[in-house]
């Protein structure tokens, strides 16, 4: 597919930020015909070193707080005036996923972006942890990186060349994905489907030269990426 609004990002310093496979063309795949409205105070649910958080604000007007525990926030603030944005557009926080800091019904929306797959796995994350900061009728728009089919048993030795079997233990599959938030009480399911990105997004991942993609190289060169996908799930706090 195309993502216009990406390309303006496809500069050598800011794919420097990814962490993983292109999370901008995940972003912009994800909030295609998204019901968030511009102005509305978002959550960028673990948002790394900042760019998803700028292309939120930048691509979609939202307000955005840049909520991530292993980031320098101080880092991230720098880089988001660097970026011509204000400390009223966007905010960096250290925080916990499991313990966001946050006041309750604080944010009209919460995105997360190839993060969600560490935290979101217990049925009861929904309800207990992410829902109370969400308004009634708030959305969640989630994209994790996943498998086409979960393989868990019977795991291919392509795979095994870059991760463990802990660590693929965090990639599942649609109806896995489906099976955990359909346990949800306070939010409506509106769509839990596979994602078109997945070559382009891991292609601009693999190109950078940090360790850990000149590791995932390996799986990924002897045909890996066959197994894999990035699964879109979309919700609504009911209210």
């Amino acid at each position: 597919m195309n993502y216009p609004l990406s390309e303006k990002y496809m500069t050598a310093e800011l794919m420097e930020k990814i962490m993983g496979p292109n999370p901008l063309k995940l972003e912009e795949e994800l909030l295609i015909g998204h019901h968030i409205p511009k102005g509305a105070t978002v959550c960028d649910l673990g948002s790394g070193q900042g760019l998803t958080s700028v292309f939120l604000v930048k691509e979609y007007g939202f307000r955005v707080y840049a909520a991530d525990l292993w980031s320098d926030p101080e880092e991230n603030r720098r880089f988001f005036a660097s970026m011509g944005l204000t400390e009223e557009q966007i905010i960096p926080v250290k925080a916990d996923a499991e313990r966001l800091p946050f006041e309750q019904e604080f944010f009209d929306a919460v995105v997360s972006t190839d993060s969600y797959n560490y935290f979101g796995r217990d049925p009861d994350y929904l309800d207990s942890k992410l829902l109370p900061f969400v308004k009634p009728g708030g959305y969640l728009y989630i994209t994790v990186p996943g498998m086409k089919h979960d393989c868990h048993d019977d795991l291919p030795p392509e795979l095994l060349l870059s991760w463990t079997p802990e660590q693929l233990d965090y990639l599942h599959d649609v109806s896995y994905w489906k099976s955990i938030v359909e346990q949800c009480g306070g939010a409506e399911v509106l769509e839990v489907s596979e994602m078109a990105s997945n070559a382009e997004v891991w292609a601009d991942w693999l190109k950078q030269e940090n360790e850990y993609a000149v590791g995932d190289r390996n799986a990924m060169e002897a045909g890996g990426g066959k197994y894999l996908n990035f699964i879109k799930i979309v919700l609504r706090k009911r209210g």
